[in-house]
């Protein structure tokens, strides 16, 4: 079995309010950009879209068979959001992309990561693996899906999140996924909450 190092370092703007943790990106066959989340067939994007533009196909490129890196990428500088995963360095037990087939050989150095976006009051996880990942490190009671958490770390108190996998494969319509999501943008400031 070989270990695989992931390929994308972490994105980290200086203004992150929210870390964003998947588990690790799919086989490089699969993008359709250099960038997190790249699966055309994965809903991140779309959710995003859904919430912030009312239009799922917003961080589409024209052609619609790939996101828009440069879209993204501004879109995630402007609204404060890192992006990384909670794992380095992986086994895949499967040649595929699903995380009940990875193997986590180097999780994240968190500590590190956190000292380069200080603004950072929040991390989210994006699916079990993630959760799992994370709570090897960090002392967070796992928060049901949809809800969060909290906890110290490196003397900072931290609300952890606890998202749905924007994977196709988690069985829940897009539109329920963006709730849960908006909720969390919303008590963070990020997306405003409208009366």
């Amino acid at each position: 079995m070989q270990v695989e190092r992931h390929p994308l370092g972490f994105f980290l703007p200086e203004n992150a309010r929210l870390l964003m943790l998947g588990s690790f990106p799919p086989k490089q066959e699969l993008w359709s950009m250099d960038f997190y989340y790249p699966n055309i067939r994965n809903d991140m994007w779309r959710i995003m879209g859904f919430l912030f533009h009312s239009n799922r196909d917003y961080f589409l490129t024209a052609s619609r068979k790939a996101f828009s890196e440069e879209r993204v990428r501004a879109f995630c500088r402007n609204k404060g959001i890192a992006i990384g995963d909670t794992a380095v360095e992986v086994i895949r037990l499967k040649d595929n992309a699903s995380d009940q087939f990875l193997n986590v050989v180097t999780p994240l150095d968190l500590a590190g990561t956190l000292e380069k976006i200080p603004a950072c009051k929040a991390i989210v996880v994006t699916g079990q693996k993630a959760m799992d990942t994370l709570r090897t490190i960090l002392p967070v009671t796992e928060p049901k899906i949809g809800d969060s958490a909290t906890c110290l770390f490196m003397g900072k108190e931290l609300t952890v999140y606890r998202m749905p996998s924007s994977s196709r494969r988690y069985p829940q319509p897009l539109h329920e996924k963006a709730e849960n999501y908006r909720k969390m943008f919303q008590e963070l400031g990020i997306l405003p909450t409208f009366v």
